[in-house]
C-alpha cells in the first residue's frame, strides 16, 4: 500500500513535518510507503499535475493500493486525480481530506475528513462526508491541521452510528494513523 501526500499552498516544511508526525506516530513505520507530490502553489490544484506525478512513479503498479492525504487547497487537485486514476484502472483504498472546506468528495472509495473546527465539520458534511471523520475540538488554526497534527486533539465522529456514543477523543495524526491500520489490514 502507497500513501500519497497531496500538501496545499503553503511552505513545504509544514509538509516535512506532517510526514514526520506520520511516521512517528505509525506503528507500521516499514510497511508504509510514502510519495509525496512536489508540485507547489497553483500546481497543487491541478489533478492532471498530480495525476502525471503518479503515472511517472507507479506505471507498472496501477493494481497497487493508494490511499491519499490531502490539505486544503491540495484536497482540490488530489480529489480529481484520485478518481482519474480509478478510471485508469488503478486501485483507490481511500481518500483522506484535511480542512478541504467547500471541496465536493463523491465517490465510489470511501472518504474521510478531517475539520479544524466542528464549524468546517458540519458544513463540509453537505458536500460530501464519509463514515469516519474527525474535527478539532478545540478549534485550532487551520494550518495547525497539516503542521502539528500529533498536538490537534479533536472527536472521531463516527456518521454512521448517528449517536453521541460514536465519538472518541484523541489527536488526528492517532486518527489518520487508525484508519491507515485499517485499510492496511484489508
Amino acid at each position: 500500500m502507497k500513501i500519497i501526500i497531496c500538501p496545499g499552498i503553503h511552505d513545504v516544511e509544514l509538509t516535512n513535518r506532517f510526514v514526520a508526525a506520520l511516521l512517528n506516530e505509525n506503528k507500521h513505520k516499514n510497511n508504509t510507503d510514502i510519495l509525496t507530490f512536489p508540485g507547489e502553489g497553483i500546481f497543487t490544484l491541478s489533478k492532471v499535475h498530480i495525476l502525471s506525478f503518479l503515472c511517472d512513479h507507479l506505471s507498472n503498479k496501477i493494481e497497487f493500493p493508494l490511499i491519499f492525504i490531502s490539505f486544503s487547497a491540495g484536497v482540490v487537485g488530489a480529489i480529481g486525480a484520485a478518481v482519474a486514476w480509478q478510471m485508469l484502472g488503478g486501485n483507490v483504498r481511500a481518500f483522506i481530506a484535511i480542512d478541504g472546506w467547500g471541496v465536493p468528495l463523491w465517490s465510489n472509495f470511501p472518504i474521510h475528513r478531517l475539520s479544524h473546527d466542528v464549524f468546517t465539520h458540519h458544513t463540509s458534511a453537505i458536500l460530501g462526508i464519509g463514515e469516519n471523520n474527525f474535527y478539532a475540538e478545540p478549534p485550532v488554526d487551520h494550518l495547525m491541521m497539516w503542521n502539528f497534527p500529533q498536538n490537534v486533539k479533536g472527536y472521531w465522529v463516527n456518521s454512521s452510528l448517528k449517536s453521541t456514543l460514536s465519538c472518541n477523543y484523541l489527536t488526528a495524526v492517532e486518527f489518520i494513523n487508525m484508519l491507515l491500520k485499517h485499510y492496511e489490514s484489508q
